[in-house]
């Protein structure tokens, strides 16, 4: 959402205000400073323990006193998170319109992934704008019924976001210089694969197959795996239990974006369950081995910049080992062309925010 802010923003047309649940804390902050975004309003929701019926409360309450005391004309939420379901329904409740970028993501699955399906396929039924990233997102929405004159293809932001944070680092050698020394310990004549792991319907058996195929791979005698390990408590139990102190294998604190762009740079590809990744690493030629049994993002498997791989670690192994011992397997990925937009989603996103509103 950062671009979309800044694009808002630049219109000057527009009063912006930014909320935040106060979720994962230090994440959050890393993310609002290399933005350089102060937010408006912190609901501070997170308590240790809470559950999604916690979380969704908690946020249902928050905006009702946040909509009473500040009637905003729209609310932008993004994706399919908790946050944006709960806030859209609030904002249904006090009469307040909804717009959802990256709309019509779907698996058609409910349960895959849980509970972002559900979310974001409520969270089209509140909204009156719809952004979607792509032609089969849009699609996704027709057939659900969505009226097509409230559809914008847009592309997604978070290539907006790349682009910026690439560009930030190019042009900058001092800052790519103190990158150089922060991975210091990532030898330049090892190829760098960047795992992420943390989603819900990975915990236990799928996370541990995970570490499982991680440290197999490391033993491949010329890889390093960084993990940047996320801080959830189900995760880092397992991960450092099965990974720590394994040669190859660097669990370092959750990156925050300019770094994970870096690492990003200098991987030779990616394994990841995150939906995001499946969109930033092909906009740097990085193929992607998705680690679940089902995707929202079809287009890049269809384009053939990812793999979906699951989390049973033969599957895995075997797929990383084809990116590793077949330049040809790795090239085909690393050059087929990203769907998922040119850079320009917010200020598309910004002009039909405007446009709604003055008409």
């Amino acid at each position: 959402m950062a671009p979309v802010v800044t694009a808002l923003r630049k219109l000057g047309s527009l009063r912006v205000q930014v909320v935040v649940t106060g979720q994962h804390l230090e994440l959050l902050a890393q993310g609002l400073d290399v933005f350089g975004i102060v937010p408006d309003v912190d609901l501070g929701i997170m308590r240790a323990g809470q559950d999604l019926t916690s979380i969704t409360t908690a946020i249902l309450a928050g905006m009702r006193t946040l909509f009473a005391a500040s009637r905003p004309n729209l609310l932008l939420v993004h994706g399919d998170t908790t946050t944006s379901l709960a806030a859209a329904l609030a904002a249904f409740y006090a009469d307040v319109a909804v717009a959802h970028v990256e709309a019509g993501l779907r698996t058609g699955n409910r349960k895959a992934p849980w509970p972002e399906e559900m979310n974001r396929v409520l969270t089209a039924r509140l909204a009156c704008l719809h952004f979607a990233p792509t032609a089969t997102a849009r699609d996704n929405l027709l057939a659900e019924g969505v009226a097509p004159a409230t559809i914008e293809v847009t592309g997604n932001t978070i290539v907006d976001s790349l682009m910026f944070m690439r560009a930030r680092i190019e042009a900058d050698l001092p800052l790519q210089s103190r990158l150089g020394e922060r991975y210091s310990f990532l030898s330049h004549q090892r190829r760098l694969v960047l795992l992420t792991a943390h989603r819900r319907e990975s915990l236990g058996a799928g996370l541990e197959n995970i570490c499982d195929a991680a440290r197999r791979l490391a033993a491949w005698g010329d890889v390093d795996i960084l993990y940047p390990v996320h801080p959830n408590p189900r995760v880092r139990e397992p991960v450092h239990r099965l990974l720590a102190g394994v040669p190859g294998v660097h669990l370092v604190e959750p990156l925050d974006y300019l770094e994970l762009v870096y690492v990003m740079s200098r991987s030779f590809f990616v394994m990841t369950d995150s939906g995001g990744m499946q969109e930033e690493a092909p906009s740097l030629g990085k193929p992607v081995l998705v680690l679940r049994e089902a995707t929202e993002r079809p287009e890049a498997i269809e384009a053939g910049t990812a793999c979906l791989v699951g989390t049973d670690a033969q599957r895995i192994v075997e797929a990383a080992r084809r990116l590793l011992d077949d330049p040809a397997a790795h090239a085909a990925m690393a050059q087929a062309t990203n769907p998922f937009g040119d850079g320009r989603a917010s200020e598309r996103i910004a002009t039909q925010v405007n446009e709604w509103l003055q008409s």
